[in-house]
């Protein structure tokens, strides 16, 4: 048995910055495990920022997980796409760089969370990152992960901002400076026109130090315990049950694959393990609890006129426009098709926003195309509105004891009268929005749902046939100070156990304002320093 001082499990958002983290001190061992391929980053795909849709929803590149029947929304089964590779989920997202608000991580801290208050974990954030705006109270110029402007397309957004000036709202020119509310355009993790993620920036860099090892093609069955203490893990690769002892480990497999690891071990609610056919080794109950995502509403409209990106994606320039990124990383395949994005209260509850509402110019269904072989989607206007603090909550639960089953995912959509409302409020506001002058001129149309969709019952039907999610989920594995009601503690310490900890997007105690991606990476920044006694 190999023995290490720290085992990390996952190698995404949050396993890459720990295990990079930990290995620059040289006298610190560690195992990095990871279930995926260990070059399936590098496919021109999943580099390219234009090919992310393709991507994530690929098996190829991802675990194929998907929801149980979810009652609220006619028994639907939603996709839920994780990455499984090098930068797990992080190489497989939108790129679009989002902290949350900072009322987010002070609510945290007002639950007894010491030491995650915004002002606490804004030096995390400014560590990771070498943004495009330098260093500033608020961003980082020297960390490892690029953020990058977009382009702003110059036909589109000045009239996406008069629509927003128009409705109340003012232009944002930062959407982590002093406020987040307000309208602009979004960074992205991306350097030189592909893709960011958590293992390029970090992880990549790291692999030639002797005291990191990474075992790919390596899925961990079950944590050993002894007693109240985490020794090491049991893993699968290549067909072989290997184990390897640590005198700490870090699980950061996501919100769906770190609690199912703490399940499959014997960690959680006795009743639930026993009929899964795993014997109990530690009473947990909040162990894949408390599942929160983003419920979104999506709408598509007719531009009144042809749009650039719809003429880039005709086959001849699309190719001409991937060699040139092959080449050079520029061009249109190396940036996101973004009109506009905004943060917003549409219910004035909290006293920052509760939606984030996001505008491109190019179809859902967009597709390459050419004369005489098949059309294009045309050109087209997509929306979405995201409900940024839902009260529905979901669960993460085994299907049986076989570590290689998909866990049961149930994600709680619509349950919630609260979120069925807050539903209704986000359509109305994008219809609100195009309707608007001048955003209203370059609009012929809604496509999606259409002008047959008014009266509430209509809309409510509409809602329940297509509501998605952001794709971020959170809090499965939730901090707390109460063990009946949270799986670890501010130390980010499974209770009632030494040696163990969970670090990802799972530990969230409530779902942030925008998207996971750089707050998962925050979370492995703070990981690192707790595990190196530094926080």
């Amino acid at each position: 048995m190999s023995t290490y001082d720290v085992i990390v499990v996952g190698a995404g958002s949050a396993g890459c910055v720990i295990a990079s983290r930990l290995c620059a001190d040289p006298s610190v061992r560690v195992l990095l495990i990871e279930a995926g391929a260990r070059y399936r980053h590098r496919h021109p795909l999943v580099r390219a920022p234009l090919g992310w849709h393709p991507v994530s929803d690929s098996r190829r590149f991802g675990w194929g997980f998907a929801t149980e029947p979810e009652p609220a929304t006619g028994n639907r089964v939603l996709p839920q796409p994780r990455g499984k590779l090098l930068g797990g989920t992080s190489s497989i997202n939108g790129m679009m760089y989002s902290r949350g608000n900072r009322g987010d991580y002070d609510g945290w801290a007002r639950s007894g969370l010491s030491g995650w208050s915004y002002d606490s974990v804004l030096p995390y954030f400014r560590r990771s990152e070498s943004s495009w705006r330098g260093e500033t109270t608020y961003h980082g110029a020297a960390g490892p992960m690029r953020v990058s402007a977009n382009p702003k397309e110059p036909g589109i957004y000045p009239v996406m901002i008069e629509t927003a000036r128009q409705l109340g709202h003012s232009e944002v020119d930062d959407f982590h400076g002093p406020t987040q509310e307000g309208f602009g355009m979004p960074d992205f993790t991306t350097r030189g026109g592909r893709r960011e993620s958590a293992a390029t920036a970090f992880l990549i860099p790291a692999l030639h130090r002797p005291n990191l090892t990474l075992a790919t093609h390596a899925q961990v069955v079950r944590v050993r315990l002894e007693g109240a203490t985490a020794t090491g893990v049991d893993y699968v690769q290549h067909g072989r049950l290997t184990s390897a002892a640590a005198g700490e480990v870090i699980l950061s497999g996501g919100a769906f694959g770190s609690p199912q690891m703490l399940l499959l071990s014997g960690i959680g609610q006795p009743d639930e393990l026993g009929a899964a056919g795993v014997t109990v080794r530690h009473e947990l109950p909040a162990v894949g609890r408390n599942l929160q995502d983003h419920p979104l509403v999506p709408a598509v409209f007719q531009g009144s006129r042809a749009f650039n990106f719809e003429k880039l994606l005709r086959l001849d320039r699309l190719t001409g426009s991937a060699l040139r990124w092959l080449a050079t990383g520029g061009g249109p395949v190396g940036e996101a098709p973004v009109s506009v994005q905004g943060f917003v209260q549409l219910r004035q509850e909290t006293g920052f926003p509760d939606t984030q509402f996001q505008v491109s110019h190019v179809s859902f269904m967009a597709r390459p195309w050419f004369p005489g072989w098949r059309a294009g989607a045309g050109h087209q206007f997509t929306a979405a509105a995201m409900q940024l603090r839902p009260r529905g909550r979901g669960s993460v639960t085994l299907r049986s004891s076989d570590p290689f089953a998909a866990p049961c995912i149930r994600l709680g959509l619509m349950q919630e009268e609260a979120d069925r409302r807050a539903a209704r409020e986000m359509f109305s506001f994008m219809r609100q929005f195009f309707a608007t002058p001048p955003a209203s001129e370059l609009i012929a149309q809604e496509l999606f749902p259409g002008d047959g969709v008014n009266s509430p019952a209509e809309i409510d039907a509409f809602l329940r046939g297509t509501i998605q999610t952001g794709m971020h989920p959170t809090s499965s594995c939730a901090m707390g100070v109460d063990p009946a009601t949270s799986v670890v503690d501010a130390g980010l310490r499974v209770h009632g156990l030494r040696g163990l900890r969970v670090a990802d997007a799972s530990v969230m105690p409530r779902i942030v304002s925008g998207n996971t991606h750089a707050p998962a990476v925050m979370i492995g920044e703070k990981a690192a320093d707790l595990a190196l006694g530094l926080a």
